[in-house]
């Protein structure tokens, strides 16, 4: 039988909100996070909203007996949301005895870029005069898995996962498959992605962003909105939830990894990969079509992706894919990314624990080819047991997540 994989603690800050007790407050009152951002300037871009992580001070999260001299923000939101996670698992402080059988596992892109960025201004103003380059150590996407991993004195499995906005979902998915080969009997594992200028000039040029505000599944979706994140989960053995005697969220029960092979920016146009994802995950959660209540869609508002997503869906539920209840909560928090899978699913997990389906805000006008149920009408209450969380990036790199309500089996099941 194979070991079962529960979660014990969930930590985030997001557009939304900086921790998750807002945070479930606000997907169930479908709170929009995107606005004016004001990190730097936007002057002369298409858009000029986002979801911003606003009035960050990382003082307020982290005593003073934290070395944050040298961290970008991402490092700083990152280990802001593992302490929330950590404390919420009963694991802070570390117990000296379990430091080494936890590990960590973090999805990102961008690493300390803004801070990369605000190096070379600096640089190009001093003639290169005084600068310095110590302020560069937290520049690679790897820094926040470091961070936490000797901050906290874990010496069990580090990874560190850049594939694009399915990292955070991808580190997850392997915090799993580490717990069940017993590799680590626990590990911290999400996503973090921080606002940056030429992440977000990139995205302008692509010209795939909202000048507004994103609107999944609309008919007159004109993009999505860019945003940033640090969303972090404690995965562990169920055995050794049920040892330590916490609190337990929920259930990760499987996930698909796939690549389409097709496009640098663009999803395969017959929706293959993303198709064998999901079934990927189905297979390896030992579930049918039949179990999955609720699917928290990838869902970026872009033209292509979201009739994509939709063909994939009718194609791997057929005809009940018109009964699963579907929403992109990036209307709300916005695309954050490498941290976006880890952060929907927390979404997924929190719909799980509470019972509801969060909303897909800002729609307007329903589009033929996205023909599916996308709750736009407000949180629906629901009596979920397993959810499916899709994240599907750039370069074809696509990953699908299987959350299910936790419930005592027999003891052989553990």
């Amino acid at each position: 039988m194979k070991k079962r994989v529960v979660i014990t603690g969930l930590g985030t800050l997001n557009a939304l909100a900086n921790n998750v007790p807002d945070f479930t407050r606000a997907l169930r009152e479908g709170v929009c996070g995107i606005g004016e951002i004001d990190l730097f300037d936007t002057a002369g871009f298409r858009s000029r909203t986002g979801g911003q992580i606003k009035n960050f001070n990382a003082c307020d999260y982290l005593s003073h007996g934290f070395p944050t001299k040298r961290m970008s923000r991402t490092d700083k939101l990152c280990l802001a949301a593992a302490l929330e996670a950590l404390r919420d698992a009963g694991l802070y402080p570390p117990p000296e005895k379990l430091k080494e059988e936890i590990g960590v596992a973090i999805g990102g892109g961008a690493g300390g870029l803004l801070e990369a960025e605000e190096f070379y201004r600096d640089y190009i103003k001093r003639n290169g005069k005084n600068a310095r380059f110590s302020t560069l150590s937290s520049l690679f996407c790897a820094s926040s898995a470091d961070c936490l991993a000797s901050i906290f004195g874990f010496t069990g499995p580090k990874s560190t996962f850049m594939t694009a906005c399915s990292a955070g979902a991808t580190a997850i998915g392997y915090a799993r498959d580490l717990i069940v080969s017993d590799h680590a009997s626990i590990i911290v594992a999400g996503g973090v992605e921080p606002m940056s200028r030429l992440t977000y000039a990139a995205f302008n040029a692509l010209k795939s962003v909202d000048p507004e505000t994103c609107r999944p599944f609309d008919k007159n979706r004109a993009g999505l909105s860019l945003g940033e994140a640090a969303a972090i989960m404690v995965l562990e053995s169920l055995e050794s939830a049920l040892d330590r005697g916490v609190r337990i969220y929920g259930e990760m029960m499987g996930y698909g990894i796939t690549c389409d092979s097709f496009h640098m920016t663009a999803p395969d146009e017959q929706a293959s990969g993303a198709v064998r994802s999901m079934l990927a995950a189905i297979r390896d959660s030992g579930l049918s079509i039949d179990d999955i209540d609720y699917i928290n869609a990838h869902g970026t508002a872009t033209p292509v992706n979201d009739v994509t997503e939709t063909k994939a869906i009718r194609e791997v539920f057929g005809k009940r894919a018109y009964a699963i209840p579907v929403s992109s909560t990036k209307s709300m928090h916005a695309h954050t990314l490498g941290a976006s899978g880890a952060l929907e699913g927390i979404v997924s997990v929190l719909a799980l624990r509470h019972g509801f389906i969060p909303p897909t805000i800002n729609y307007r006008q329903s589009d033929p080819q996205c023909d599916l149920d996308y709750v736009t009408t407000g949180t629906r209450k629901a009596d979920l047991r397993c959810v499916l969380s899709n994240s599907f990036a750039f370069g074809g790199n696509n990953t699908t997540l299987i959350f299910g309500r936790y419930a005592e089996r027999g003891a052989a099941d553990v």
